[in-house]
């Protein structure tokens, strides 16, 4: 995996993040290019929920292009091309948006969204891409494709550092049931830690 990820400098806003990735031609490009993602947005302050909706839009048009188009031409040949920029700003009305982008050779046909039956296994992909962002589209230039997607964010979808689960030492955990040193009760946010309320069910 080939890339270049630029970061803001100290004394910038410390909420921006801009990835340009170029990944093999291999559906292995999929989840490569989602963990980079979540990555990055967890790294800025977004939510576990709005990070997820990047990280499927971003699953969905990097699946298309595997599935629809040729790869990248020259010099870039059997591989496609990614790239995302997130800016927060909770002092902004708009709080922020995440725009991401999918670059590949083409196809014969233009991307657009499908109307699958009921019982049908595909033809997904784009109508997903159309109910989880604000904005999508498609570009062409010479001989590559690029389709791209922009994800509003609002405060609600920002992580609240105030109510998270605050760190919790051997000795903050407490008996819950006297004389029973195997029941413990491990006190944890408001909103709770999504990976240990997962590691839990």
């Amino acid at each position: 995996m080939a890339g270049d990820r630029t970061s803001p400098e100290d004394g910038e806003r410390r909420h921006e993040v801009e990835r340009n990735v170029t990944l093999p031609y291999v559906p292995s490009s999929v989840t490569g290019s989602r963990k980079l993602l979540q990555d990055d947005l967890t790294g800025i302050g977004l939510g576990d929920d709005r990070v997820d909706d990047a990280a499927l839009v971003l699953s969905e048009l990097v699946s298309n292009a595997l599935r629809h188009a040729a790869p990248l031409p020259a010099p870039d040949e059997d591989s496609v091309g990614v790239a995302w920029r997130a800016g927060l700003d909770p002092a902004s009305a708009s709080t922020g948006w995440v725009e991401i982008s999918v670059r590949d050779g083409g196809s014969s046909t233009m991307p657009r969204v499908a109307q699958p039956s009921v019982s049908g296994l595909g033809g997904r992909g784009l109508g997903i891409v159309q109910a989880l962002a604000g904005r999508w589209g498609t570009e062409m230039d010479g001989n590559t494709t690029t389709v791209w997607a922009v994800l509003e964010i609002t405060d609600d979808d920002l992580v609240d550092k105030g109510s998270g689960a605050e760190a919790v030492s051997a000795d903050d955990v407490a008996s819950d049931t006297p004389g029973d040193p195997a029941v413990v009760e491990v006190p944890v946010g408001a909103q709770g830690n999504a990976a240990a309320g997962s590691a839990l069910l």
